[in-house]
C-alpha cells in the first residue's frame, strides 16, 4: 500500500474552483480506478485554503497510473496557477489492518 498526504495552499481568490476541479477529481479517481483506495480532500476549518488531501494506493504501480489518468491531467493543469505550494508527505500506515475495518464500517 502506498500512503502520503498532500498539503496544499491554494489561492483565496481562486478557492471555489479549486475545490470544484478536485472533487470532480477525486470522484473520478474512486469510481474509475480498482488501485485508487482513498482520494480525501479536506480543508482547514481555520484557515479553508489550506487543502490536506488523503492517498491510499493499492500500491506503487496504482500511484504511477493515476497519474497518467485524463482526469488527474485536467485536475493537475487546471489548477496549476490556482497553487500557492504544494507538499507530499509520504507515510507508512502504523496497522494497516484496520483499512478494512474503517471501510466495512462505513457500510454499516
Amino acid at each position: 500500500m502506498m500512503i502520503r498526504i498532500a498539503e496544499i495552499e491554494i489561492d483565496p481568490a481562486s478557492l471555489e474552483e479549486y475545490k470544484a476541479i478536485l472533487k470532480e477529481e477525486a470522484a473520478a479517481s474512486i469510481k474509475l480506478e480498482r488501485g485508487v483506495i482513498s482520494i480525501f480532500p479536506m480543508y482547514s476549518d481555520e484557515n479553508p485554503t489550506s487543502v490536506r488531501i488523503l492517498e491510499v494506493y493499492a500500491d506503487r504501480a496504482a500511484y504511477e497510473q493515476h497519474l497518467k489518468t485524463t482526469h488527474f491531467q485536467r485536475y493537475k493543469t487546471g489548477t496549476a496557477s490556482m497553487v500557492k505550494s504544494l507538499k507530499l508527505v509520504d507515510m507508512t500506515a502504523i496497522d494497516p489492518g484496520t483499512m478494512p475495518l474503517l471501510f466495512k464500517k462505513l457500510k454499516e
